[in-house]
């Protein structure tokens, strides 16, 4: 999560080349399917008969700003929908203005930041609800947190590093961040002058500059099914 100055103003969303199959992580090689789109708050758009055959989960999308975090999880969101699924997609910048509007961008707010997402997502994925978390959080000892809580439950959780260079995170720059720290208007952005400590071991390492959105939330989908969570 990056330093944000008021007034300031997000550029809409563009294209966006998520990544590639690399499925490296704490179960090995995977294969896929395709996506599409939902976020925290809405109500079921085309949604079939809900499922409840299946437990939740919490599926935590860490990476750079402007890596592809927030799209993925919306079209992994539309098509587990579409299959039934009650699913949730929490996202680290709308939660910045809500849950923790209290918190700044000192490293202890932002695993604080980190903290209060992973509850709430362990709650829900607790209550059979498919939770996914697209935030940078940029710390590992931060996520490391998240996941032993689930572990704690016994509650399903799969971390996910959608990765791209942080050239080509720049080159996008969705919400502006990377010119007006360029500019000198912000500091403290995740990947720049603060630091990413990228995941050494995800569940899944997907390369959004290498293969499209479709193509990596079917990767995506597909690691779900075969752990038995889609």
């Amino acid at each position: 999560m990056n330093r944000r100055r008021p007034g300031s103003t997000a550029k809409p969303h563009t294209d966006l080349r998520p990544e590639p199959a690399a499925a490296h992580g704490r179960t090995g090689v995977i294969n896929a399917a395709p996506a599409e789109a939902i976020s925290i708050g809405e109500g079921p758009s085309e949604q079939g008969p809900i499922c409840t055959c299946r437990p939740g989960s919490t599926v935590w999308l860490t990476g750079l700003p402007s890596a592809g975090k927030t799209t993925l999880a919306r079209a992994l969101a539309g098509r587990l929908r579409a299959e039934g699924r009650r699913v949730e997609v929490l996202d680290g910048d709308e939660m910045r203005s809500s849950l923790c509007a209290d918190l700044g961008f000192s490293r202890a707010d932002r695993n604080a930041s980190v903290q209060r997402l992973g509850l709430m997502a362990e709650v829900l994925a607790r209550n059979g609800v498919t939770t996914l978390v697209s935030v940078i959080a940029p710390y590992a000892t931060g996520r490391e947190a998240v996941r032993e809580r689930h572990e704690r439950s016994g509650t399903h959780y799969l971390e996910v590093h959608v990765a791209a260079p942080v050239e080509v995170c720049a080159a996008r720059d969705v919400k502006g961040l990377y010119a007006r720290q360029a500019s000198g208007e912000i500091s403290g952005l995740t990947g720049v002058d603060d630091p990413y400590e990228e995941p050494q071991t995800p569940d899944l390492r997907l390369e959004t500059h290498t293969r499209d959105v479709r193509e990596c939330a079917a990767q995506l989908h597909a690691l779900l099914a075969e752990r038995g969570l889609a």
